[in-house]
């Protein structure tokens, strides 16, 4: 990449019309931060450590508790220093690299939500086929197209990004190194790489919507079949803090990308909501509105006391 650049370093000018509240966002981030590692960890810590909790649908969760903690790593560590008055300063490498980690949790991050809904689907719909379809093997396989499809969908966004000459300013009109931010400064036309980055995010967000969206009709309609009303309550229950955070993940993706004219206080607000606020509801909506987790996470706080 060095040798189609002359840009070592791009300067991220942060959140737009926030001038002076830099200290009052220092502190709410951080506490948000800390306690979306803190949340995660505790769901985590209590997947592992509670035998009852060693099935398909908690391997998920676990494994979600995970990318909650480094998705908003990948952008929030920076922000707080420069918030806290250090250099706002990224390298141009360090940029590549913020944006590629960024696309491929976050990508492969919205797959896993749909294995989540398709596991939903097997539990409620084929019950008693359930852990003959689920499977280790083929939850691992699952998982595994996961991650593909996170490394090939960022791939694919940053080298269309970064095989574009950058010799002109340098600063960056956001708080961190995001496609609709960083292509205004090339030097060379971006027209395709726009392009690229709205029609590959765009699309496979609302294919993994639309995957959520087909597996959810199949539970309604399931659901609407049972007869007992606690029957009902307790497959309802088992779902609606799965769709919570799907609505929480995929509403800000979907105003940021398909927007035609890109406001950036409102592009920064959504960012904000996705990176760092969405993962923090996860595991309040997880450890609050599930039985189980809530019932491990009393039995590791008394072994902790």
């Amino acid at each position: 990449m060095g040798n189609h650049t002359l840009l070592h370093e791009f300067i991220l000018l942060g959140i737009p019309q926030t001038q002076g509240l830099e200290t009052l966002l220092f502190v709410l981030f951080l506490f948000i931060y800390f306690f979306t590692l803190l949340g995660n960890l505790l769901i985590f810590t209590a997947i592992v450590s509670s035998s009852t909790l060693h099935t398909p649908m908690y391997f998920f969760l676990g494994l979600l508790s995970i990318f909650d903690m480094l998705f908003p790593s990948v952008t929030c560590p920076k922000m707080l220093l420069y918030l806290s008055g250090q250099s706002p300063a990224i390298s141009y490498k360090g940029c590549a690299a913020q944006l590629f980690f960024y696309h491929f949790l976050g990508s492969t991050e919205g797959c896993l939500y749909s294995v989540m809904a398709y596991d939903r689907y097997v539990a409620i719909c084929h019950p008693l086929r359930y852990m003959l379809i689920m499977k280790p093997g083929v939850c691992l396989s699952l998982v595994t197209v996961s991650w593909l499809v996170g490394c090939l969908q960022s791939s694919i966004l940053t080298s269309f990004t970064f095989h574009l000459t950058y010799c002109g300013p340098n600063h960056v009109h956001h708080f961190f190194c995001d496609i609709p931010a960083v292509l205004p400064l090339a030097c060379t036309d971006s027209k395709l790489a726009q392009k690229v980055g709205s029609i590959n995010v765009g699309f496979l967000a609302l294919m993994l919507l639309f995957s959520v969206c087909v597996s959810y009709a199949h539970i309604g309609i399931a659901i609407l079949k049972i007869r007992s009303a606690e029957g009902r309550q307790k497959a309802f229950s088992t779902c609606s803090a799965h769709l919570t955070a799907i609505l929480c993940a995929y509403g800000p993706v979907i105003i940021i990308y398909l927007q035609r004219t890109p406001n950036p206080l409102l592009g920064a607000v959504v960012q904000i909501l996705n990176n760092i606020v969405s993962p923090m509801l996860n595991s309040l909506i997880y450890s609050l509105r599930n039985k189980e987790v809530k019932r491990s996470l009393r039995r590791v706080f008394h072994s902790l006391a």
